[in-house]
């Protein structure tokens, strides 16, 4: 497995979980308001890592041509 698809993999990982948590959000799998809000940040933490990774693998990619 080479770099490019060790971050698409991790990519996809992430991917998944924030689904999972976005799901769990939408179910109400939430207690109380601090909880939601820890929540919406893990989600967000999750989002901007797939963006960074995203970046970095096109960047790579346009490197190998």
């Amino acid at each position: 497995m080479n770099e490019i698809q060790v971050l698409e993999h991790l990519n996809e990982k992430l991917a998944q979980r924030r689904t999972e948590l976005a799901e769990s959000l939408a179910e109400g799998g939430v207690a109380d308001f601090p909880a939601y809000r820890e929540l919406c940040g893990v989600i967000r933490g999750l989002l901007t890592a797939q963006v960074e990774i995203g970046d970095l693998v096109r960047i790579l990619k346009a490197n190998h041509d």
